[in-house]
């Protein structure tokens, strides 16, 4: 339902063809024209309503079919595509000797629908007219940059990102650690503040960063790439894989970049990524003030006579880097985001949700509605834990308390509040204590408070601070024997003439 909600927003919010859509998104054309219709038939508007979950949607957009069992005959589309080649011949034409062959046959509407879905997965010669504002053009360029390290010596490669304006060819280069994903999406939100605008479309190649799915037909796009698309409101669509005409543009900024800024700066040593980006700043507004070999003017004259009126408005705020996760939800409603734990809404128990990371927040989706939100923890191994999250049964007990665990307790005795306030000290977190301390005062209902209330004073004497050895003494019934110190006691004060006591042997 994501792919649906994008395929909406860039058809009524952007005012792109079908051909363009299924291109960004990587689906088959008919499929984008498909979606439309339906919404159109179910009168769908954009935006959504705030309401509207994935569910809801789907029931919209695809309603249960009727059941039939009428099996027609499928039209030789092959030969329909070889036949329209000769003149004169229409659909009409074949569709009139399809069903002169089949009455039973598919009526003119579907014939043509199926012939378009069909044709419309060819491979179609593609040609670029590159329009004010439209398009850019980002890639790597395959040449890197050595940085020496000043403390060790060790020598790091940074990657060169290159960014080309369609109508104008004004160009953007930086240096970055790597070509992973958090510093792809950083370069290109450097980008557009650098063309203080954003074009309609970005066109990419096909990285691991950017394109989850390299394909010819349908390339899947990384979901925190998706997400600056949206963003900045323009439409991501990769070029073909193996066709590197598909970005012709960028391919020769690439060729510009190494000859003009890193062929030149091929003897400096650099010692940080941020002194190499300035010398590639400064050689960077060279190339786009150089005068063109064929063309009059620059690229920097083109840019602000052609691209700069057309671009759209950067955003109030830049993206903010976000990764997406799909966790399960664990039997305790929490999913694990880098070793630390939240929680979510019980009811999601084993199943699979949306997480949205950034570095101060995690938002959890389920079908397209947030259903959590927690601040981003880096504790390890620990819970965050919303109440409204947890079970009736779960809420009362984090109502517990030390002091009010103690004061239970004391309902007994005070040996039975003592032994129960010592378990709880003895745990780094009271809360850990909760536990035994209750299964302590339960065996009271089992054997007698006056017992239970012996077994603790004897359990405390003994230092056994421990459930399972209060309910020892108990069944044993060491609580009815005296006090180890109560027999030393009376081992001393019997009378009798074996007994020479201490002063015999003064």
């Amino acid at each position: 339902m994501r792919r649906v909600r994008e395929i909406l927003r860039l058809k009524y919010e952007l005012g792109l063809a079908d051909r363009r859509i299924s291109r960004s998104l990587g689906v088959a054309r008919s499929t984008v024209a498909d979606h439309i219709t339906r919404a159109r038939m179910a009168g769908i508007g954009w935006p959504l309503p705030a309401d509207m979950d994935d569910e809801a949607l789907e029931g919209l957009l695809f309603p249960p079919p009727p059941s039939s069992s009428i099996q027609r005959p499928q039209p030789d589309l092959p030969l329909i595509h070889t036949e329209l080649r000769r003149k004169g011949v229409t659909l009409q034409l074949l569709w009139q000797e399809y069903k002169a062959v089949h009455p039973d046959g598919y009526q003119y509407t579907r014939f043509c629908d199926l012939y378009r879905e069909w044709s419309g997965r060819l491979d179609l010669p593609m040609r670029f007219d590159h329009k004010a504002g439209e398009r850019t053009f980002v890639d790597y360029a395959g040449q890197t940059v050595p940085i020496v390290d000043r403390m060790t010596g060790e020598v790091r490669e940074a990657e060169i990102f290159v960014a080309v304006l369609g109508a104008s060819s004004y160009t953007f280069a930086e240096a970055t650690w790597t070509q992973s994903l958090p510093d792809w999406i950083g370069s290109h939100v450097r980008a557009f503040e650098f063309f203080e605008g954003v074009t309609e479309i970005v066109t990419p190649d096909n990285p691991k960063s950017g394109v989850t799915k390299p394909c010819r037909y349908e390339p899947d796009l990384n979901p925190t790439y998706q997400d600056m698309a949206t963003h900045y409101n323009v439409a991501i669509i990769p070029a073909r894989v193996r066709k590197p005409k598909d970005k012709a543009k960028v391919e020769a900024g690439v060729l510009l970049v190494e000859r003009w800024i890193l062929a030149r700066l091929r003897n400096r040593t650099f010692f940080s990524l941020t002194e190499l980006n300035e010398a590639i700043g400064e050689l960077l507004e060279n190339l786009n003030n150089r005068p063109f070999k064929k063309l009059p003017g620059t690229r920097r004259r083109l840019y602000e006579e052609l691209d700069k009126p057309a671009l759209k408005p950067l955003p109030l705020n830049p993206f903010e880097y976000a990764e997406w996760k799909r966790p399960g939800v664990n039997i305790d409603y929490h999913v694990e985001i880098d070793g630390h734990y939240y929680s979510v809404p019980y009811r999601l128990v084993k199943e699979r949700v949306d997480a949205r990371v950034t570095s101060a927040t995690v938002e959890i989706f389920y079908k397209g509605k947030r259903v959590a939100s927690h601040a981003r923890s880096r504790r390890r191994g620990k819970h965050t834990t919303l109440k409204e999250h947890m079970p009736k049964s779960h809420q009362a007990y984090l109502e517990w308390t030390p002091s009010r665990i103690v004061g239970w307790a004391e309902k007994t005795g005070e040996n039975t509040a003592a032994l129960v306030a010592a378990v709880m000290e003895r745990r780094p977190h009271p809360e850990q204590g909760f536990r035994s301390c209750l299964g302590i005062m339960k065996l009271g209902k089992e054997f007698g408070g006056e017992r239970l209330e012996a077994a603790c004073k004897r359990a405390l004497a003994v230092n056994a601070i421990s459930y399972k050895s209060v309910k020892s003494i108990l069944k044993t019934g060491l609580y009815r024997q005296p006090l180890p110190q109560e027999r030393d006691r009376q081992t001393n004060l019997i009378d009798h003439p074996n007994i020479r006591g201490s002063d015999y042997y003064h």
